[in-house]
């Protein structure tokens, strides 16, 4: 990806050869499944039962977690896909605030180095 792109180009470049992330794909249900069975030892510490007590509990609160961020991370997938879209619409509707960015080379951006002894 080169620096010198534009402002639409940047917001087309797309998901084309781009993976997410393992971590990024499952963690609804990673996350969702700890809170889940930490969520029933601690009702079943609080409770004074045996901490493994009623595995039902914990399967269930295990499920009820994972389709609760599940729905969350779908949520907020859908709010970025459309907040994208009203960049790129605004980008498209006013290109002139957006003019392609002028080359610079590194010598240009590093600051002059000062030894301090």
């Amino acid at each position: 990806m080169s620096s010198q792109m534009t402002a639409i180009e940047l917001l087309e470049l797309g998901d084309e050869g781009r993976k997410r992330p393992l971590l990024n794909q499952h963690w609804p249900s990673i996350i969702g499944s700890i809170f889940g069975v930490c969520t029933g030892i601690f009702i079943n510490f609080q409770t004074r039962r045996p901490v493994f007590s009623g595995i039902h509990q914990h399967v269930i609160l295990s499920a009820g977690f994972v389709t609760a961020l599940t729905l969350l991370n779908n949520k907020r997938d859908a709010y970025f896909a459309e907040k994208d879209a009203v960049y790129r619409h605004y980008i498209e509707l006013h290109p002139e605030e957006f003019e392609e960015p002028e080359p610079k080379k590194i010598g240009d951006l590093l600051e002059p180095w000062i030894p301090i002894r």
